[in-house]
């Protein structure tokens, strides 16, 4: 049109009435392509448009000379229904495999010889008794602390993820009211939870963290197996998902960026973009909370100022290069160090000739603006603390990525901050690991975002949308307690995370990142 007004799609003839909808998406990472494709695949025409030239928001990588580079390790666990059908969507299942069984290598770096190495895995037994040989045995823990351990677990398995009194509280202050001692949140509790939270106890939200551990260990026996990227992230997050979109019929548009929406009196929507206007009748936003807070129309929120008030958590990347190989196991776990988790990258990246290991540390509040030279200084000595075949290695290459905005903070009190997918404009939905998924920041809290604003933007058009409650679902299992999907955007009276037999799905943050 001379005006600069194009359409997304063919517009929708009314509530009730047949015909094709359009539906423009804001935001190319998970929780956008996420949307593009539950909402194509219920036959609406879908715009993508992300700013950046490339799709997967913070789950990306990069070219540096020989290797590709993803910009941070990200896993998941069994228990992720939600991101284990986005990777069966995108055909990508057999690319990021899980453990046969959880089984977890933990590092002592000032442990006494004999006892430096410890493992946290599972049996075939039946909840909470699957833990229960790794616990014993574990050598990290007096057995005093491991009993306290076992006492509290059973504790955090009987509260009601539901109680809203949980998110006020911090988790740190809860582990100590349970006899847990420092030692135990250090070995245990934070391993995991500064992995899945990005935050350690003190500073994490009860709610979030009870739903953490309830959910990935003391739900079901496999739970917790960890599955990752055995080729780069963008292979699954751009490549194969973009194709996914292409053969979907989504229209995607890089290097776009969304400078306004407005609601139009007809019910449709006009996203405005360098050179001109898109109209369609919903819109996803699924974009940080910042920018959407920037993007939103007056009278969308109640209070949008709560947007604002969603602190974020930053995730730092050390990348080694050595000339040879320095570690045999695939991951590894450690404490009594400043490194958190370290995962072989060799063959993902495509190096032919040694050994890049990638340390993720996660909460890096202290070290994200620290200077390479100093961050090298401190991690080279540690990893060679941690492992012998490192000393005298030679270090080929030596970089950082540096995530500042990561994630949203989990603190206590995030839970009332964070909006469902459903707006108060007509049409208008948000996504975003940062709304009221019930999760935290993570790949799985992502895609559930994006598969409850289809939903809400199905309801809007008057279109089917219950089926997408299949995501949630593993075929013929009932979903882990607390992984229920938001109500929000779904047909009222549903019960999500019903028991039922799910079809098609085959589904340290859940992801550890």
């Amino acid at each position: 049109m001379s005006d600069g007004t194009r359409s997304a799609g063919p517009a929708a003839r009314g509530p009730g009435r047949p015909g094709p909808a359009s539906a423009v998406v804001v935001g190319g990472g998970l929780a956008g392509t996420t949307a593009a494709l539950a909402l194509a695949d219920a036959g609406v025409r879908v715009t993508l448009l992300e700013g950046r030239p490339r799709l997967g928001g913070l789950a990306f990588s990069f070219r540096r000379g020989e290797l590709t580079v993803d910009n941070g390790q990200h896993v998941y666990l069994r228990c992720c229904t939600a991101y284990r059908w986005f990777l069966n969507r995108v055909g990508a299942s057999a690319l990021a495999p899980l453990q046969d069984r959880l089984d977890v290598p933990v590092l002592d770096a000032a442990g006494r010889p004999g006892r430096r190495l410890g493992r946290i895995g599972r049996t075939a037994l039946p909840v909470p008794l699957h833990l229960a040989r790794s616990l014993a045995a574990y050598p990290h823990l007096s057995l005093a602390e491991r009993a306290r351990v076992g006492r509290a677990a059973l504790a955090l398995r009987g509260l009601d993820l539901t109680d809203p009194a949980l998110d006020a509280r911090d988790f740190g202050g809860w582990l100590a009211e349970h006899g847990q001692s420092a030692r135990a949140i250090e070995a245990l509790w934070d391993l995991v939870g500064v992995a899945t939270l990005n935050a350690v106890a003190g500073d994490a939200s009860l709610a979030l963290a009870a739903m953490v551990f309830k959910t990935g260990l003391l739900s079901d026996p496999g739970a917790a197996d960890i599955g990752w990227a055995h080729v780069p992230l963008g292979e699954l997050h751009d490549r194969l998902t973009r194709r996914a979109l292409d053969s979907a019929g989504v229209r995607t548009e890089v290097r776009t960026r969304v400078t306004s929406l407005s609601p139009y009196g007809n019910g449709r929507w006009g996203v405005s973009v360098p050179g001109g206007t898109l109209e369609a009748d919903a819109v996803v936003l699924a974009v940080p909370q910042r920018e959407a807070h920037g993007l939103l129309p007056d009278g969308a929120l109640d209070h949008p100022g709560r947007l604002l008030e969603i602190g974020t958590a930053p995730i730092l990347n050390v990348h080694v290069v050595y000339d040879r190989k320095v570690l045999a196991r695939p991951f590894f776990a450690a404490i009594g160090s400043p490194v958190q988790w370290v995962f072989d990258r060799t063959e993902a990246s495509g190096l032919t000739g040694g050994q890049y290991l990638a340390v993720s540390q996660s909460a890096a509040h202290g070290e994200i603006d620290e200077p390479v030279a100093v961050l090298r200084e401190r991690y080279l000595p540690e990893l060679e603390r941690l492992l012998p075949g490192a000393r005298g290695a030679g270090v080929k290459d030596f970089f950082v990525t540096r995530e500042r905005t990561a994630t949203f903070a989990p603190a206590p009190g995030v839970g009332r901050l964070r909006p469902g997918a459903r707006t108060k404009a007509p049409g208008l939905c948000l996504a975003g690991a940062w709304t009221a998924t019930g999760w935290p920041a993570t790949m799985e809290g992502a895609v559930r975002s994006g598969v409850s604003a289809a939903g809400a933007a199905l309801a809007a058009l008057d279109r089917p949308h219950d089926h997408l409650l299949d995501v949630f679902e593993e075929t013929g299992r009932r979903v882990p307690a607390g992984t229920a999907a938001p109500r929000d955007g779904f047909a009222p009276g549903r019960i999500p995370g019903r028991t039922h037999e799910a079809t098609g799905v085959v589904s340290p943050r859940g992801d550890a990142r």
